[in-house]
């Protein structure tokens, strides 16, 4: 490769900038992408092992206590709404809108109030 005489990054990286709310939400949205797909495993697992009767329900029980499914489940749903809510961000983004530095900055901040809103709202609407 040669030697390189200049102590700094060859391209920026997520050290090398100052954090704020839009980056920590892009990089936010791929780490929660793959938590949805490793969480649909788990719920498959869990949903299979529903469907398959109690002696299976019983030893999925057996490594995982229903309220910890439960808890699992109220995080998948704030997980499902924030790649949810900044997917349709990054839909307004892909059209031409919303690149304004404050635009963005408000959307980010509407996307983390949407996911601390949303599991909440639905369990409540759920246990009426």
């Amino acid at each position: 490769m040669g030697d390189w005489a200049d102590p700094r990054p060859m391209s920026p990286h997520a050290f090398a900038w100052r954090w704020h709310v839009t980056m920590a939400v892009s990089i936010l949205h791929r780490v929660m992408g793959v938590g949805l797909y490793l969480a649909a495993i788990g719920l498959a697992v869990w949903l299979t092992a529903l469907a398959a009767g109690p002696a299976a329900y019983d030893a999925v029980l057996g490594w995982a206590p229903a309220w910890l499914i439960w808890l699992k489940i109220y995080g998948l749903t704030a997980v499902f709404a924030f790649h949810f809510a900044n997917g349709v961000r990054h839909f307004f983004f892909d059209m031409g809108a919303g690149f304004k530095p404050a635009t963005a900055n408000t959307t980010a901040w509407l996307v983390i109030a949407f996911t601390l809103a949303a599991p909440a709202a639905l369990y409540l609407l759920l246990q009426r």
